[in-house]
């Protein structure tokens, strides 16, 4: 039996969701959702998530968890659809959902230890690479942003424990590792020496891949993997946010305008091949015209190929939520300024790929990746987890088509 888990949000969910699925396996007639708490959208998705799934299986235990969950355990608890809440610490705990009924623990305190377990987990169902968490939490309070509320304070998986759980991946038969976590440069024990150890330790790893990164804590040994250690992935997506330095100073960032275009030439000059993506907020408090125009040139700036456009949302209980707010029309015109600019620059990346020999990996449903994540539509529909080399013929405008 497998838990069915319905997952909303990041790629660190997306792995805690595998875990759990393997822990409920054997319970009877039970659908997970695993909220996030990014947007107020993503709250709305999944409070509609769960009143589908009581329509379509009435007589399953449904249970919400996540961060969603985390930061307002009462008023998903409140939902007549709901059966049980449980926390983002108690989510990965297995008598969470292997004891009885009345043992099974709900929302508790937020884990406040420097280190986190890793959790034992082959592969990501579904996907023919595996995410693999090896942080928690963030111990940066930007302004707008809730997630320290449901994930608690940067930890921390143990170097060794992490290097194992990747070595039972690859024995698995993964080609491809990503690492993964809320701010993965805060790793306490060093990100670039984790990536070059794991590398060094794992010859047989033919990729390994990162998460979204924060680029002003990325260290010497990160730089130096990225220029020498050809199974480190040429992509970063890089956690951005916005262009303008008052709106960066008033959302709490660490790094400025100049700072973001430096990593990113930076960085270019190590590894030629690198493609960027980035996330950037549209219509924070007090951004005005001007500001916002900063974020469209810093996309050209940084030279993204793909972005990530939230829509700014105000969070209740954070700063940013009682800053004066950009009148919402407004804020959905410069969001869809944004997503245009975004459609342009990858519409440029695909147009400089055509007629290039790629070495993808192939995914389900007849889909590949390129070193870049660039997704390439297969002839067929080869099997995946294989490495083939083709030839690029064109692009339908959001992914590469191989001849």
């Amino acid at each position: 039996m497998s838990a069915d888990v319905l997952t909303f949000g990041c790629r660190l969910n997306a792995a805690e969701s595998e875990v759990i699925r393997r822990h409920a396996a054997q319970i009877s007639d039970v659908a997970v959702v695993n909220t996030c708490a990014v947007t107020a959208e993503a709250v709305k998705q999944a409070r509609q998530a769960i009143r589908r799934l009581r329509r379509e299986r009435p007589d399953s235990e449904i249970v919400v968890t996540g961060c969603a969950a985390q930061a307002d355990p009462q008023s998903f608890a409140a939902m007549p659809e709901v059966d049980r809440v449980i926390g983002n610490e108690e989510k990965l705990a297995a008598a969470s959902w292997t004891g009885p009924p009345a043992a099974r623990v709900g929302v508790g305190d937020i884990m406040t230890a420097r280190h986190v377990a890793a959790h034992g987990i082959d592969a990501i169902e579904g996907h023919t690479r595996a995410f693999l968490q090896v942080q928690n939490g963030c111990d940066h309070r930007c302004t707008f942003c809730i997630i320290p509320f449901g994930r608690g304070n940067s930890r921390s998986v143990a170097p060794d424990d992490a290097i194992a759980q990747a070595r039972r991946l690859v024995e698995h038969g993964v080609r491809e590792i990503v690492l993964t976590g809320v701010d993965i440069t805060s790793y306490a024990h060093g990100l670039g020496a984790l990536v070059r150890r794991m590398l060094r330790e794992l010859p047989d790893l033919p990729r390994l891949r990162l998460s979204s990164i924060d680029s002003v804590e990325a260290d010497a040994d990160l730089l130096d993997a990225l220029a020498e250690e050809p199974r480190l992935m040429p992509h970063l997506h890089l956690s951005l946010q916005s262009g303008d330095d008052l709106i960066l100073k008033r959302m709490k960032r660490r790094h400025s305008r100049a700072d973001a275009i430096a990593f990113c030439t930076q960085v270019r000059r190590l590894r030629p091949d690198i493609a960027f993506g980035g996330d950037i907020i549209a219509g924070f408090p007090t951004e005005t015209e001007e500001m916002f125009t900063r974020s469209l040139d810093l996309v050209d700036e940084c030279g993204l190929t793909q972005l990530h456009v939230f829509p700014f949302s105000p969070r209740p209980g954070t700063p940013a939520a009682r800053m004066p707010q950009v009148d919402p029309a407004v804020v959905r015109d410069r969001a869809r300024r944004l997503r245009e600019r975004g459609a342009a620059v990858l519409r440029r990346h695909l147009d400089g790929e055509i007629g290039t020999q790629r070495r993808v990996l192939t995914e389900r449903g007849g889909i590949a990746r390129t070193a870049q994540f660039t997704p390439v539509r297969m002839i067929g529909e080869p099997a995946p987890g294989q490495f083939t080399d083709v030839r690029i013929a064109g692009h339908d405008g959001r992914q590469l088509i191989a001849a």
